[in-house]
């Protein structure tokens, strides 16, 4: 499947039933710099500039995926109840990052969903790229919960 800039789309989404607090887990998602945390790919994620996280706010990102290691610049783009949505660009990809994070009876759901577009030489590899992406996907999912799970559970 080709998106819009004519690069292979790779998606990966995964659905988390967790302990925190709405709040908590947006809050928590919202600042991208804890991505390097969780997420098994991301060596650094680092904040430019400071003050509130809003649309508009971005990080520089240091990945390692298949033994290459790229940067790409992670932005803010929509912050509202419940959603939050990234995007990031580097010269050999294109990444769109959409979380929702609803109420659940025991804390939350949040679904997190990849959307990447590889360009350039790097659509060689996107079927390597796309089994890759399924495996981090899981381990990141595991590893996302748990941070979220130790954040603090829900109210009663």
């Amino acid at each position: 499947m080709s998106g819009a800039l004519g690069g292979l789309m790779i998606v990966v989404e995964r659905s988390l039933a967790v302990t925190a607090a709405p709040p908590l887990a947006l809050g928590y998602l919202a600042d991208f710099g804890n991505t390097a945390v969780w997420d098994p790919v991301v060596r650094q994620s680092i904040r430019n500039g400071a003050g509130p996280i809003v649309p508009g706010v971005s990080w520089r990102q240091v990945c390692r995926l298949l033994g290459i290691t790229t940067e790409l610049t992670y932005t803010l783009v929509t912050s509202e109840p419940g959603r939050l949505l990234f995007h990031g660009r580097n010269e050999g990809a294109t990444c769109v990052d959409t979380v929702v994070v609803r109420a659940a009876p025991s804390g939350c759901e949040v679904t997190y969903r990849v959307e990447l577009e590889v360009h350039g030489l790097a659509k060689l590899a996107s079927r390597l790229i796309k089994m890759e992406f399924e495996k981090v996907g899981n381990r990141g999912a595991a590893a996302l919960t748990q941070a979220l799970n130790s954040l603090a559970p829900a109210a009663p």
